[in-house]
């Protein structure tokens, strides 16, 4: 039985670190296409200035090794939109009463919170062709957020976060 609070407290701790990314893209875009890329000039992606920095550092490394080169007349343009909220505590009260027949049975639940609500920070990357002003591209990934994070960490975790959103880029064909 303890081995079993063991393995259920460590799961839970690594399902809340982690980076969830969902994907979209265009079926009919032909990503062989795209050599280069740039950013909108008037892009606002709601991080602060040097998280920003940090980010489109991460991001440059990433697509300039899947070969992608940075150019002032790019194949795609590259928006980022970020929004922090504070998400809801894990903990739950539930009372229930029912009955079939002559069966009468009652009961209550109380959930135990296996930690705190904390900020969570959502960050969209939209890709958009730059001849058809189209999008063909998007990624939103969802991770945990410390405002107090020192300058490394912030950065790692950013570092982090642009290799798992970018792990399926461009998207296979099938």
């Amino acid at each position: 039985m303890r081995y079993l609070f063991s393995i259920l407290f460590i799961c839970s701790l690594f399902s809340c670190s982690g980076v969830r990314v969902n994907y979209d893209y265009d079926k009919a875009t032909n990503f062989s296409n795209y050599t280069s890329y740039n950013y909108f000039s008037d892009i606002e992606s709601g991080l602060s200035e040097l998280d920003e920095k940090r980010l489109m550092r991460a991001l440059d490394s990433t697509l300039q090794a899947k070969g992608y080169l940075l150019a002032e007349e790019p194949d795609f343009f590259i928006n980022i939109l970020s929004n922090e909220y504070r998400s809801a505590p894990n903990n739950a009260v539930g009372v229930g009463v029912g009955g079939t027949g002559r069966n009468v049975g009652g009961g209550i639940s109380v959930g135990l919170p296996l930690g705190n609500s904390g900020i969570q920070r959502q960050i969209q990357f939209d890709f958009v062709d730059a001849q058809k002003d189209e999008l063909f591209w998007q990624a939103s990934s969802e991770s945990g957020f410390r405002e107090n994070a020192s300058p490394s960490v912030r950065e790692e975790r950013l570092r982090a976060l642009v290799k798992k959103v970018f792990s399926k880029f461009p998207p296979e064909k099938k």
